[in-house]
């Protein structure tokens, strides 16, 4: 009888952890920087160079300049980044001053996160995206959203490249 109500418990909490981080997919990016979205629909972004993600796939780097993001509560922001694959946003690095304010909002909205030690760093993650928070410097923190379905496109066109020289033989 009285496993009835721990069961229960455990039942109800799971699914207040699964809406955490149903909150986290239905945001989609950082206030209304969204992954995935075209990079000329993000007002400020200027180009700052291109870059190869991971060494190998061919991306841009922008940095967004917008009155809008400057805060997150009362929180400074100090620079914003997004990184694009064929004009498409797949990640965006805010790096804001440190307060432990950001963690307890992040843990409100979304849910507990999972701490990875080899990183120092905690990880949200759903099926499309992933939030990592984490020590950028001594006084910043860094918040990196990323977009799996664009990570998983950059690998799917690596392969199309490769098995385009094989028929080419």
């Amino acid at each position: 009888m009285k496993s009835i109500p721990l069961v229960a418990l455990i039942l109800l909490s799971s699914g207040l952890f699964a809406q955490d981080l149903a909150e986290l997919d239905r945001r989609n990016g950082f206030k209304d920087l969204k992954l995935g979205t075209p990079i000329d629909s993000v007002q400020g972004a200027v180009f700052k160079k291109e870059i190869k993600e991971k060494n190998e796939f061919p991306a841009k780097l922008y940095e967004v300049e917008n009155d809008a993001y400057k805060t997150i509560g009362e929180v400074r922001v100090k620079k914003i980044e997004v990184k694009t694959y064929k004009d498409k946003v797949y990640e965006i690095i805010v790096i804001t001053q440190k307060d432990i304010r950001l963690m307890k909002g992040m843990e409100k909205s979304f849910g507990k996160p999972a701490y990875m030690t080899p990183t120092d760093s905690y990880n949200w993650n759903t099926k499309t995206l992933s939030l990592t928070f984490r020590d950028h410097s001594k006084n910043e923190l860094r918040l990196t959203y990323r977009c799996y379905p664009l990570l998983q496109q950059m690998r799917l066109d690596k392969g199309k490249k490769i098995d385009d020289i094989a028929a080419d033989f």
